[in-house]
């Protein structure tokens, strides 16, 4: 999503992100955010990032499948293995 939209600063230095925003992004009352200055032109970033919230659905289902980071690297260094050999 491209888009841009003007916040507004209250006197108590809070602003409110857009509705829309909140609900596409999944964000909730206490997410933390990184705010970085660059130039004068501020990047807001959750600290906790979409990749972040990918791998612990994905660590997640492999323990419910009883497969762990451990097995699933062992398995990668044994195909790499067997395609070297075979290469």
């Amino acid at each position: 999503m491209n888009d841009t939209t003007t916040l507004q600063m209250g006197q108590r230095g809070v602003m409110t992100f857009p509705k829309s925003w909140r609900e596409q992004y999944r964000i909730q009352p206490g997410d933390q955010f990184t705010l970085l200055d660059i130039g004068g032109v501020f990047v807001l970033s959750p600290v906790r990032t979409q990749i972040d919230a990918l791998a612990d659905q994905i660590t997640q289902s492999l323990v419910e499948q009883g497969e762990s980071l451990e097995d699933m690297l062992l398995a990668l260094r044994e195909e790499r293995e067997r395609y070297n050999a075979n290469s």
